[in-house]
């Protein structure tokens, strides 16, 4: 069913003319063709953004304009009304079926998180620290795309943060009627005396040095990236291992975590995985054969398009 002009207008925009925080790349007259209505048994499925783009490797929430920035509302009613709406689909890369004899994970970021250094931008890595609003509307927009793909099985870090993203993907697919499976080995890097500390307090060079894998500077308390990529990857492989072939799972994690599992598809070493860039609430995609052993990533740090402003990511 193809949505007029007019509704897309009364959707888009509220009372006071402002947009309810998604963005569109073409004039008025050709709106309606950006959101249409289909259904799934007895759900109704609202598809935006249907034209995939090129997704980014940065925090920026995708947006065409600073004429479009002024308009976005990050923790609005209107936009927890609109992801919060279980039939919403968020487009995305275009992808191939599972192959038979591979499996597929889509690992995805958690959402922003309020720092508990305030304004001072503080380490927190296995600490259970909370979404902001923003974060959570991320986290429903990463559901919001994943809808889409049926899930095998769903996992998360034991991290609150991590948990209700996993639940807000669960909450999407049309079997809800089971558990979010719950991993230790999924849990944020411990970053032991650092955490409550700034990256002036810590010192630049020191963590330098413990990205290259200086293990001589570990935080006492903490763990180095060699550790935390052999407990992710075991962890992985458990999950990997009840996964049937030719089906998809997915991992609700933390930043290191995924990127513990990304810079082991692309063959990158650990001393040089903490370059790699991922968003918050973003989605990244590896198939992994069985027969070969081969992983091939599809895409990386993937947000969905949803209009939210750009969120806070500096001390993880």
């Amino acid at each position: 069913m193809k949505l007029t002009t007019a509704s897309l207008v009364t959707l888009l925009l509220n009372t006071s003319g402002t947009s309810l925080g998604f963005s569109f790349n073409a004039p008025l007259s050709t709106l309606s063709s950006c959101i249409v209505a289909t259904t799934r048994g007895t759900s109704s499925i609202a598809t935006f953004g249907i034209q995939p783009k090129p997704f980014r490797n940065d925090n920026d929430a995708v947006m065409t304009s600073s004429k479009a920035k002024s308009h976005l509302c990050s923790a609005s009613q209107d936009m927890f009304s609109i992801l919060d709406d279980l039939s919403t689909v968020l487009s995305g890369p275009d992808l191939p079926p599972v192959p038979l004899k591979s499996k597929r994970l889509f690992l995805v970021r958690h959402g922003e998180v309020i720092n508990p250094g305030g304004d001072r931008p503080v380490y927190y890595g296995s600490q259970d620290v909370k979404l902001s609003p923003l974060g959570e509307l991320e986290a429903k927009a990463a559901g919001s795309y994943l809808k889409q793909f049926d899930l095998q099985y769903i996992a998360a870090s034991p991290l609150t943060r991590a948990i209700y993203g996993a639940k807000e993907v669960l909450r999407r697919q049309l079997e809800t009627d089971r558990d979010v499976k719950i991993f230790n080995g999924f849990t944020e890097m411990d970053r032991g005396e650092w955490a409550g500390k700034t990256i002036e307090e810590i010192g630049r060079d020191v963590m330098a040095r413990f990205d290259a894998c200086d293990e001589s500077v570990t935080p006492q308390g903490g763990e180095s990236y060699p550790e935390l990529k052999k407990r992710v990857l075991d962890a992985r492989d458990e999950l990997l291992a009840v996964t049937e072939n030719g089906r998809a799972s997915a991992i609700v994690s933390h930043l290191q975590v995924t990127r513990c599992m990304l810079s082991d598809a692309l063959g990158i070493p650990v001393n040089q995985m903490s370059k790699l860039k991922v968003a918050t609430a973003s989605v990244t995609c590896i198939d992994y054969d069985t027969v070969t052993g081969e992983q091939k990533v599809h895409f990386q740090s993937f947000k969905p398009e949803a209009g939210l402003q750009k969120s806070g990511d500096g001390a993880n």
